[in-house]
């Protein structure tokens, strides 16, 4: 039975005036945020306007009272809860440090930011979350609050700096230094705790849907019948809607419906991909769009200056309401160079030139460039551009990703703006002029190769799974031949990818025996200080089709693993990737090193701007 359901602020979740404490019970998985959810957990707040919909969190009350002094048990949104609280202390350190200078307001909205994290009872603070215990989640949370003078009395563990709590407070510590240096280069004016105080505003302004249930069955019934009902209706169901609408007044509605669903045809059935489109189409062509509204004394994008997820609605209500048969040829003709894109053909088959470069930036999540990508093929005659000239831009936007993703720089959020700015400056330009212009432009936005080899360096895994994934698959299909080829990209029937990311030296805490011996001559504190340091670095890393059947095997045993058909499914699988593990009879540190350097110096030639 629901006893409470209400979309409340971030504030309101951890008011101060109420004394609610949120426990996420051990049977729950740890937590496993990473690099890619913390950055769209912040970029999603910061870009959309006040009170954005961050989801919801179920949660089992049996307590007398849902306000007072009430535990709640949280079933489901843990990670999100995690990650508010953990910014929260990001937000907090940086004001804290600065409390000299705040006034008697700022010190008030400085001790609410406190009291949303620990709660005063019988004199002592203790932390409004208790985020659930395996691999030290609860340690490091409470160690963290410690060490920012909100709990008294929790020493930090070792190896605390390398586990996910810490690194997302170091994420979100960075992505808020980046923020503000941003934010005063567009307005030198603005001081630091003013930024701060607005970026605090900002995500507890975020809503969250918070559902209270008396028992756990109720609560898994619920999470059941969430997940398990109809879809609702999507900015682009609406867009379609008003469409459909305004058509009808011209009896043209069925001409409209027909065209639309051409238009989706070209986009396919992902809802993340139709919204997408509609957001780059607008953002590649604004300049151009925004012409015909263009009057003395009006602002300069009268549609909008951005499409984000807030803002596409109104604009494309703008554009249906202005000429709606205008507005579908044009979407019509850019959702079918779109598909070019996200298919790695057009309608006449694959275009060979493009093919395997477009195949790579999908695989490294370099679809913020579509932007641009859209731009030079819808103008690809008027620019002078031919395949191998674009071919060429798609490599090097690869290149560009592989580097981005590595190193979280540029930021996430200011992709959107780069690509945008270069369809701007590459308008006037021809041919190869265009291909410098945008190679030139990208290398500016790039990190130091100091920067990226010591990412490479570092658990790279732990930070950026995705992008590790690519460069082990990237260094496989190097050295591929038409004899020899495994599709490591292909997935099973759950939509699964069959091949995945394997670790030779196991990334649990619990370290099998074997290992132990192996690794660190049975030290076994010793062997836990190898995981922290080694375990997700490239040299440790492989890819397997069975790595449920490897994980903590010996490393004898995972070398020459088969099948019931006695063909080999470990490391004597046939994969380049192997090669110099299944020459070694056993697998330590400096094994790890040695690889990790080789590896790092592959990738360093590869990805060299």
């Amino acid at each position: 039975m629901i006893k409470y359901t209400e979309p409340n602020n971030i504030a309101q979740i951890f008011s101060n005036e109420k004394s609610i404490l949120y426990n996420i019970p051990k049977y729950q998985r740890e937590y496993t945020w990473g690099q890619k959810e913390w950055g769209l957990l912040f970029n999603d707040v910061i870009e959309n306007d006040k009170g954005y919909f961050l989801g919801s969190i179920i949660c089992v009350d049996d307590s007398v009272s849902a306000w007072s002094d009430a535990i709640l048990e949280v079933i489901d949104g843990q990670q999100r809860l995690t990650s508010i609280s953990i910014l929260l202390i990001a937000l907090y350190n940086k004001l804290n440090k600065k409390k000299s200078q705040l006034d008697e307001d700022g010190l008030t909205d400085l001790n609410n930011i406190k009291r949303e994290l620990v709660v005063k009872r019988n004199g002592k603070n203790i932390s409004r979350l208790k985020p659930q215990v395996q691999n030290n989640n609860r340690d490091d949370y409470f160690s963290l609050l410690c060490e920012n003078d909100l709990l008294l009395d929790h020493e930090k563990k070792n190896n605390a700096s390398n586990r996910r709590i810490y690194r997302a407070y170091y994420y979100f510590s960075n992505l808020i230094d980046k923020y503000i240096e941003e934010v005063q280069k567009d307005d030198s004016n603005l001081n630091e705790i003013d930024i701060l105080f607005e970026l605090v505003n900002k995500f507890n302004s975020a809503i969250l849907v918070s559902i209270q249930v008396e028992t756990h069955k109720d609560a898994y019934m619920l999470f059941e019948s969430l997940n398990n009902r109809g879809v609702p209706l999507s900015a682009i169901d609406l867009i379609k809607n008003l469409l459909i609408s305004v058509s009808d007044d011209d009896g043209k509605s069925d001409d409209a419906y027909s065209k639309w669903k051409k238009i989706l045809s070209y986009l396919g059935e992902d809802y993340s991909v139709q919204e997408r489109f509609f957001r780059q189409f607008y953002n590649a062509y604004r300049d151009e769009l925004n012409e015909p509204y263009k009057a003395e004394g009006k602002v300069k994008y009268a549609l909008g200056y951005l499409a984000t997820k807030s803002t596409i609605l109104d604009i494309y209500e703008k554009l249906i309401k202005t000429d709606y048969e205008k507005f579908l040829n044009r979407v019509e003709k850019e959702a079918r160079n779109y598909s070019i894109l996200i298919n790695n053909a057009s309608e006449d088959g694959i275009i060979e030139e493009l093919a395997q470069p477009l195949f790579n930036l999908d695989k490294i999540q370099g679809a913020p460039s579509y932007i641009l990508l859209l731009y030079l093929l819808s103008k690809k005659a008027e620019l002078n551009l031919n395949n191998k000239i674009i071919a060429n831009i798609i490599n090097y936007l690869t290149k560009f990703f592989v580097r981005r993703n590595i190193t979280d720089y540029p930021n996430t959020r200011n992709l959107t703006k780069i690509f945008m700015d270069l369809v701007a400056l590459i308008k006037d330009k021809k041919g190869t002029e265009i291909y410098d212009l945008i190679i030139n432009n990208l290398k500016a936005n790039s990190s130091s190769d100091e920067i990226f080899e010591a990412k490479l360096k570092g658990s790279i895994y732990l930070d950026n799974p995705d992008a590790t994934r690519f460069l082990l698959c990237y260094y496989e299909d190097k050295f591929k031949t038409n004899e020899i080829y495994t599709n490591l990209w292909s997935r099973d029937s759950s939509n699964k990818y069959v091949w995945t990311i394997e670790h030779i030296f196991p990334e649990g805490e619990n370290i099998p025996v074997e290992w132990v011996n192996m690794i660190a001559n049975g030290n076994k504190a010793m062997a836990v200080e190898y995981l922290n340091n080694y375990a997700h670095t490239l040299g440790n890393l492989t890819i397997t089709g069975y790595n449920q059947n490897l994980s903590n095997l010996s490393f004898e045993k995972k070398k020459n693993r088969v099948n019931k058909d006695g063909n080999y499914i470990g490391y004597r699988n046939g994969l380049k990737l192997n090669e110099d593990i299944v020459s070694k009879d056993s697998w330590h540190i400096e094994d790890i090193k040695e690889r990790t350097n080789k590896l790092v110096d592959f990738f360093m030639k590869e990805f060299e701007l």
